[in-house]
């Protein structure tokens, strides 16, 4: 039964999560992205700590793999948040 109760509460946090996401103007997704990338983190710290908990072979792989891949992902949300503040600096050679 617990696999459902799972199941469900990430089903229910997909859906909430797309729609608050759609719902969001053109104009405000540079501060969320930013905003994003520290939940990123968060995420990030959780797959280490399952990985630390890890008992069998398979079960450390998944972990890495989350790990892995939670770093890409923080990793690539500050870059492309740092190409998108880079839009708008002022393209002037005034040295500011």
């Amino acid at each position: 039964m617990d696999g459902f109760l799972a199941l469900y509460i990430f089903m229910l946090a997909a859906f909430t999560g797309h729609e608050i996401i759609g719902r969001v103007p053109v104009i405000l997704h540079t501060p969320l992205m930013s905003g994003s990338n520290f939940v990123h983190g968060i995420v990030l710290v959780g797959a280490m700590v399952a990985l630390s908990h890890a008992q069998g072979p398979v079960e450390q792989t998944i972990g890495f793999i989350a790990v892995l891949l939670g770093a890409g992902n923080a990793a690539g949300g500050y870059v492309v948040t740092e190409r998108m503040l880079q839009m708008f600096k002022s393209s002037k050679g005034d040295g500011r």
